[in-house]
């Protein structure tokens, strides 16, 4: 059985940072990623982990974001820079395993598994 459980979330200034965290449970090498759903707007991809390692960012947040995995935890980080008010969302992690090695990020049809998500805020 597959689960995910985000945390981290929080309220932050423009400028500032956050981590997130999402634990996992998945007994193979699977493609986790983030994705996050402001208010009154569709679920966008922000970051993906390919099952070779390879990493994708979506255009908004490349150079201010970092996805990273730590397998012998099994947790699924994404470490948010230079904060903007446009990052507030509500974030979630996905896995796939129909995803291999990316070079983009996949499209939200491509994740069977999601979490429940954790609330970003930022302020200016």
């Amino acid at each position: 059985q597959v689960h995910l459980a985000e945390s981290g979330g929080g309220s932050a200034q423009a400028g500032g940072s956050l981590r997130l965290s999402c634990k996992y449970t998945i007994k193979y090498r699977w493609c986790l990623g983030w994705f996050r759903q402001a208010p009154g707007k569709e679920r966008e991809g922000v970051a993906a982990i390919g099952t070779d390692g390879t990493i994708a960012y979506a255009p908004s947040v490349k150079g201010r974001f970092t996805i990273s995995q730590d397998n012998t935890e099994s947790i699924l980080y994404l470490e948010m820079d230079s904060l903007t008010p446009g990052d507030t969302a509500i974030y979630y992690c996905a896995a796939s395993s129909r995803v291999a090695s990316i070079m983009s990020m996949p499209a939200e049809r491509w994740f069977d598994y999601w979490g429940q998500g954790t609330q970003v805020t930022v302020s200016s």
